[in-house]
């Protein structure tokens, strides 16, 4: 009997260990989710539960869409390229050069003018649209400014200090290693200059230089030098960098560095950012306060974006998935390296605050038409610049005095956005549609193309 009931004690014990194992796991699963698919996790003012219902409502299957099934699609020729396809950028080049806007260059920027009320912070859910991967290419790496075509770390004075002692650390180790290794090379070379074809046994018996490099041949020891000295010219260009914008002394770096105000302005904002601090020495909480960062627009965009997930909302019962907001040029450079379609011109659309993107690759034909079509009455209205673009997106500038630059100021900056696209065979998923004609007028064409196409041609698509 005491056995029976010592066995149930037991099982007792493993019954309740794995259900306390269990909560752990999906409390941690929860807790980790990765920032593409979790962009509640990072933009304020929503909760996981809120976002996984929207993300799961996106996703649902259409297949049950009625007795006719879906409709035909039909992409109205306001979101098709220009024959000229440098027009569709050209236009919104010209708008940052008709109102003087600065792009955004990195994060500190972007926290600057969230701070000054330009930009406003997004929530990553509500009754009308969900934040569906904006940021999903952060990482949790410190912040930097973007100088002289470098990023830069920012640091308070602490951290400056550190940084001088790293960099001074390594510095010294790499050159006593060249210094070892040409050593080695020097020997290796004395060595072979001297014959000794005969020699007595004292001689043999006599104690021979160490050479460090002895199981390195020459070509290898010297392409071993010349990678040392490399690291080391990066290292002393980095020391140069931190001399130069922060102080002129390692041991006393400038208490009023432009760089340290930049840091302190970063660090004010994550002490209270959308109800929630950030500990800019966690990897964790710098990846998230990005992503809070990257979630912000200008306020004449969001109107844009209220009013079209407004009325998909009221349609089809299901939020707008939002792929992209505003992006700094230094994120939008990392981006470009998996992103095909992510623009390289000086100026890229989404630095200006003004441009997002509407992802619809879970949307049916019906789903897409209603959106083109209010999309393309926006365009005609001279409210936005719009593109259906082959990576699944509607790619959406606003105008921000909800006025279309004139043709003849989009005309002057086709240059600003590259040559013209060579003719090609290749196909892509949006007819090309006739580019507008590049003449004065005395008043800016409405959006739309009024020249109709007599056979659509079928070309690749460019980025933007």
């Amino acid at each position: 009997m005491t056995n029976l009931s010592g066995r149930h004690l037991f099982l007792v014990i493993i019954v309740i260990a794995a259900i306390a194992a269990g909560g752990w796991t999906l409390n941690r699963f929860m807790l980790t989710r990765p920032s593409s698919e979790s962009s509640s996790a990072g933009s304020p003012r929503a909760s996981d539960s809120d976002w996984a219902r929207s993300l799961e409502k996106i996703k649902e299957n259409r297949g049950d869409i009625g007795p006719g099934g879906d409709v035909a699609m039909n992409v109205p020729e306001e979101l098709r390229h220009y024959d000229d396809r440098r027009w569709f950028l050209a236009a919104q080049v010209a708008e940052v050069k008709k109102l003087r806007l600065q792009p955004v260059q990195d994060y500190v920027d972007l926290a600057a003018m969230i701070r000054r009320g330009e930009l406003v912070p997004l929530p990553a859910v509500t009754e009308t649209y969900i934040l569906y991967g904006v940021g999903a290419r952060v990482d949790g790496d410190p912040f930097t400014r973007h100088i002289a075509d470098q990023n830069l770390e920012l640091n308070d004075e602490r951290g400056l200090r550190d940084s001088y002692v790293r960099l001074e650390s390594a510095r010294a180790k790499l050159r006593k290693e060249i210094s070892d290794l040409q050593t080695g090379q020097n020997f290796r070379s004395h060595s072979k200059s001297q014959s000794k074809p005969h020699q007595t046994p004292r001689q043999r018996a006599a104690p021979k230089n160490p050479d460090p490099s002895s199981d390195i041949s020459g070509d290898e020891l010297e392409l071993e030098i010349r990678s040392r000295q490399q690291e080391l010219k990066s290292i002393e260009a980095d020391q140069a960098l931190i001399t130069q914008y922060y102080g002129h002394s390692s041991a006393s770096p400038e208490g009023d560095s432009k760089l340290l105000r930049d840091y302190d302005s970063i660090q004010a904002l994550a002490e209270n950012f959308g109800g929630r601090s950030f500990n800019l020495d966690n990897p964790t909480d710098r990846e998230a306060l990005k992503v809070y960062l990257l979630s912000s627009l200008r306020p004449q965009a969001v109107k844009v974006l209220e009013e079209i997930a407004r009325r998909y909302r009221d349609n089809f019962g299901r939020p707008l998935p939002v792929s992209s907001l505003t992006r700094p040029e230094q994120y939008q450079r990392a981006l470009r390296r998996v992103n095909r379609y992510a623009s390289s011109i000086d100026t890229p659309p989404h630095s200006t605050g003004l441009a997002f993107d509407i992802d619809y690759r879970y949307m049916s034909n019906a789903e897409q038409n209603f959106v083109m079509n209010e999309l393309a009455r926006m365009k005609k209205e001279g409210r936005i610049e719009v593109l259906r673009e082959r990576g699944a997106n509607y790619h959406v500038f606003a105008f921000l005095e909800g006025q279309r630059p004139s043709d003849n100021l989009i005309a002057a900056s086709l240059d600003e956005v590259g040559r013209p696209a060579k003719p090609t065979s290749e196909t892509s998923e949006v007819e090309k549609t006739p580019p507008p004609s590049t003449k004065p007028k005395t008043k800016s064409r409405t959006a739309k193309n009024t020249r109709p196409a007599a056979k659509p041609t079928l070309r690749k698509r460019g980025n933007r």
